[in-house]
């Protein structure tokens, strides 16, 4: 199968998972169940593209590995997270907003669109299963990937004991990864994209990907990640500002020096 066919069999695929996630949506009474969906949407097309690229056999499993592993992970993380609390404001705000039918408009306000967006975030993968093998590109990208996998990984289970001791309640975590950075784990998820991209980029048309890490990056630090994260924050932590002030808000670097320090 050639890279247009397999594009258009994923694109399908994605729109039934995303429909089929939706009717379990409903059942539930949450909206919400798109998040725990995410990641094992990529590991789905990844999963689906393996058997049909031409590139060598390691290198479609190297990446087909590699994307299950980042997306499997990532589902189960906020399953866990999600499981036996309220659902996400978000997205009840979005239904008492949303009029006379919130089901169909949440579908395709939200469920369409993270149907769209998960499909075109996933071409380097789809892309760099018909690559030439292994390059300096391709090791970049693992390289890459592996940094933003321990990043996500770590800054997401340093979060999770935090919250998870009693002793922190209402309070912020600023050690560890958090230290450096106010989103570990949004700065490792970005890395393991550019890293599949350097993968995608095994063959000269995978460079047109380029746009797949760019929309998640965005996403990441302008759309839903960072600025809804950090607006939540500065209402619910007193001390968010000066964390803000001595913290990078992405990038890992060192801390500044403030007045309170």
């Amino acid at each position: 199968m050639g890279l247009g066919p397999l594009t258009g069999l994923t694109a399908g695929v994605t729109l039934a998972a995303v429909v089929a996630t939706f009717g379990i949506a409903r059942l539930r009474g949450r909206y919400d169940t798109i998040d725990s969906f995410w990641g094992l949407g990529f590991a789905l097309i990844a999963v689906v593209a393996l058997p049909f690229g031409t590139a060598p056999v390691p290198m479609r499993l190297v990446v087909a590995v590699l994307t299950v592993l980042w997306g499997v992970r990532l589902s189960v993380h906020l399953h866990l997270r999600n499981h036996g609390k309220p659902e996400d404001p978000r997205y009840r705000k979005m239904v008492e907003r949303a009029g006379p039918r919130p089901a169909a408009r949440l579908f395709v306000r939200v469920y369409l669109v993270q149907a769209v967006i998960l499909w075109f975030v996933s071409l380097p993968v789809q892309f760099a299963m018909y690559g030439n093998g292994f390059g300096v590109t391709a090791w970049l990208g693992i390289a890459l990937w592996l940094i933003g996998f321990v990043f996500e990984t770590v800054g997401d289970e340093q979060l999770r004991r935090f919250r998870a001791d009693p002793a922190n309640r209402g309070g912020l975590l600023d050690t560890g990864l958090w230290r450096y950075t106010r989103h570990p784990n949004y700065f490792g998820d970005a890395c393991v994209w550019w890293g599949l991209f350097l993968l995608a980029c095994a063959w000269w048309p995978g460079a047109a990907t380029v746009l797949s890490p760019l929309a998640m990056t965005f996403l990441l630090v302008r759309g839903t990640g960072k600025p809804m994260m950090e607006a939540s924050l500065r209402r619910s932590r007193p001390r968010y500002a000066d964390y803000v002030a001595r913290t990078s808000g992405f990038v890992p670097l060192p801390p500044k020096r403030t007045a309170a320090r």
